[in-house]
């Protein structure tokens, strides 16, 4: 009898060793909101700051959205509470990381046009990935400061695109989930009860031809202009393709049915078009 009780207390001894083992293990574990504070601030800053951390991210639950934790607005709390540094003590380099499952072709346009607003222009790619399930393209840039999480998602939400996550690998390097189902080309939407010109540029110029079915293009005579003009879909799939090797200074143009988008640039340099190109478009799809 005297066995039998102590190996019931014995088993009982180790079933409730392993209940406050269990215990002190979901105690210990944060919470997904705690998780992603830490990440954006050093140790530092959050061991001297947690208390202030508490109160300025009451209740959590104003962090969540669609069960997961709000990383623009978990940003934009610890910026305006001053928490969150980004600028280097010097000019470092600066990597960016960008993860879709949209189009690749489509993504890269529109972050690269996102980029170039913000003031990004010298960047190189370091690397890109398609897998079954998303696209991730790796770029890095010499930069005096991170990033600012909160314009980048303002100028991807001119493109129809918001952040849905951010992480912070380290203090140099950043990564985005970016959700564009929603995504379009922030352009000029032509109009066919509207004429329109376009100025002298570095880079091709990018149309919304979407609402017009002809489109007239009259270069001034002080350009040497060889048309060189592409039409693409809503995805940004090549449609068909426009060389002329020789000067036009008119051309007129039909627009494909299912072209959403049309560039226009020019064979050799964009420096050919020393003037502006007048636009008449016309016909409603």
């Amino acid at each position: 009898m005297v066995k039998y009780l102590l190996g019931f207390f014995l088993i009982f001894s180790l079933l409730q060793a392993q209940k406050i083992d269990i215990l002190e293990e979901v105690q210990v574990s944060e919470n997904p909101l705690t998780a992603k504070i830490k990440s954006f601030l050093d140790a530092e800053t959050y061991r001297e700051n947690s208390e202030f951390v508490n109160v300025i991210f009451d209740p959590d639950t104003a962090f969540y959205e669609n069960e997961r934790v709000d990383s623009v607005k978990v940003v934009q709390t610890l910026k305006e509470n001053g928490l969150l540094k980004l600028f280097f003590a010097k000019p470092s380099e600066l990597k960016l990381n960008f993860k879709t499952s949209g189009t690749p072709l489509f993504f890269v346009k529109i972050m690269g046009d996102t980029l170039r607003n913000i003031g990004y222009y010298r960047y190189v790619t370091t690397a890109s990935n398609l897998d079954a399930s998303e696209f991730t393209w790796n770029i890095a840039l010499t930069s005096e400061y991170a990033t600012d999480p909160l314009v980048l998602e303002q100028e991807l939400q001119k493109s129809g695109c918001k952040i849905i996550d951010i992480e912070r690998n380290s203090a140099y390097e950043w990564t985005y989930v970016i959700d564009m189902d929603k995504g379009f080309l922030d352009i000029e939407v032509l109009d066919p009860r509207e004429e329109s010109s376009l100025k002298r540029a570095a880079y091709a110029h990018w149309l919304n031809v979407s609402k017009i079915k002809m489109l007239s293009i009259s270069s001034s005579r002080r350009n040497s202009w060889y048309p060189y003009i592409s039409y693409y879909d809503a995805s940004l799939h090549l449609l068909k393709v426009i060389r002329k090797d020789k000067i036009y200074h008119h051309i007129k143009l039909n627009i494909p049915q299912n072209a959403k988008y049309m560039k226009i640039a020019d064979l050799y340099t964009m420096k050919n078009i020393r003037d502006e190109l007048s636009l008449e478009p016309s016909g409603t799809k």
